[in-house]
């Protein structure tokens, strides 16, 4: 990975972090509530990687690709039954973890984004 894409890429990841961060605070004490919320922002931060390796997605594989990535998801998702639903503590909790899925996912993504544009 040049320096240029790495600095995009850190860009990239590091606003959807941010972003899915502030839902999942704001969210904390919904079962399941920010899932809707946090979907399209993983979408958008992976077809904006995949353009830094000029690479062309479509939202079906995006899809597929943050599914799988997700597997995490189910951590994530206990975490926030646990303990998602107290005041305060819920809301950073959920907001952590929201923001470390989401930065795991796009680089998980973006080492292989630049594995396909080596290839291609």
């Amino acid at each position: 990975m040049t320096d240029r894409e790495r600095e995009l890429c850190n860009g990239i990841i590091h606003t959807a972090s941010a972003a899915a961060a502030g839902v999942g605070a704001g969210l904390a004490q919904l079962p399941m509530g920010d899932n809707a919320v946090l979907t399209p922002i993983q979408l958008t931060m992976a077809i904006s990687l995949g353009k830094v390796f000029g690479l062309t997605l479509d939202q079906s594989s995006v899809k597929a690709g943050i599914a799988s990535a997700a597997a995490g998801q189910v951590g994530r998702t206990a975490s926030q039954i646990l303990i998602g639903w107290l005041p305060g503590v819920g809301n950073v909790i959920n907001a952590v973890t929201a923001a470390s899925l989401t930065e795991t996912i796009g680089w998980i993504m973006a080492k292989e984004f630049e594995k396909e544009a080596q290839l291609g």
